[in-house]
């Protein structure tokens, strides 16, 4: 059983003919590569489309950790119990680390998007799980082309901070949801006024504009001596100086990864902090008040503790 699509904007049911989905209207959404297409892949997501397509496996969990399962039930607080025969709802699949734990480790009907073509990564990656239980689309947070109040579950983890309209995409994720439904949401955080004294912050500026391809080439040749160096504050108790150095902080990463593994999540991370158009982190309390505001029941607002590190995550109901 698939989910249906609808037109965004009108809210009229779509219907497949041939390569396309198509609205009474008469507008067409087209089939590419086996997945509908609702935007144009020439977006400010495109960066995560490249990303994504190029580290189609780094995050996803095999024998040697169990990350990504980790961070989305914890950060979630649901269990594959609750999603068993339930509609689900995930909002910027990336290559599709979680839309994989959502297919493997629960019997949800799952709908997934991204505003890029990692969608693409994310089909090649789940489309032999999923059965008739994934209905996988292009599509913007702002225009979901979903009925509102159609899905027990929605969730969209690593993506709001990267909206040019972070208020807005919450409300069109709760609206989304069906009365009694719950939502679950998780962000950067902003901590105090440190928040933006970080080398991410710093270098974005410039670092943002450049072709990505290159800029993907640059940080693989500083990546070492900057990991060696960042090794070093922390040995000698200088971990504050490290926010100034231009990689992640990898410290959280799965204990059971190789080298190799390491060495490319550490690349991805760090391209994820320079690539993006957008970063706008927020405070939790401003995230729950805009939910509250929309109608919702605050089920938790604060950090969590997941793989070794803290994520700042909303969870909540919509009354009914």
């Amino acid at each position: 059983m698939t989910i249906a699509f609808v037109e965004p904007g009108t809210r009229d049911r779509l219907r497949r003919e041939g390569d396309a989905y198509v609205a009474p209207s008469g507008r067409r959404f087209p089939i590419v590569d086996g997945i509908a297409r609702f935007v144009d892949d020439d977006n400010y997501a495109r960066n995560f489309g490249m990303q994504w397509n190029l580290f189609a496996a780094t995050q996803i969990d095999d024998g040697s950790h169990s990350h990504s399962a980790d961070r989305f039930w914890t950060e979630s607080g649901w269990t594959p119990a609750m999603l068993a025969g339930k509609t689900v709802l995930e909002v910027g699949s990336g290559a599709g680390r979680f839309t994989n734990i959502v297919l493997r480790q629960s019997e949800a009907l799952l709908a997934s998007i991204d505003y890029s073509n990692a969608v693409k990564a994310n089909l090649a990656t789940n489309g032999a799980l999923a059965g008739d239980r994934l209905t996988l689309a292009q599509a913007s947070i702002y225009e979901l082309p979903f009925a509102d109040e159609a899905f027990d579950f929605v969730f969209c983890f690593g993506v709001l901070q990267h909206t040019p309209d972070f208020r807005a995409a919450v409300r069109c994720l709760f609206d989304k949801l069906k009365p009694g439904g719950r939502l679950a949401i998780d962000f950067y955080p902003i901590k105090g006024w440190w928040t933006k004294c970080h080398a991410k912050y710093l270098l974005r500026p410039l670092a943002k504009k450049l072709p990505h391809p290159l800029l993907l080439k640059i940080i693989r040749g500083y990546a070492p001596g900057a990991v060696a160096l960042y090794r070093l504050l922390d040995r000698l108790g200088l971990h504050a100086l490290t926010r100034f150095i231009p990689i992640c902080d990898f410290r959280a990463f799965p204990a059971g990864l190789s080298a190799q593994q390491r060495r490319e999540w550490i690349i991805l991370d760090t391209f994820d902090m320079f690539s993006p158009e957008f970063d706008n982190p927020q405070r939790i309390e401003t995230v729950a008040r805009w939910l509250e505001q929309a109608g919702a029941v605050i089920d938790w607002a604060d950090f969590v503790t997941v793989c070794g590190g803290r994520a700042a995550v909303v969870r909540a109901r919509k009354p009914g």
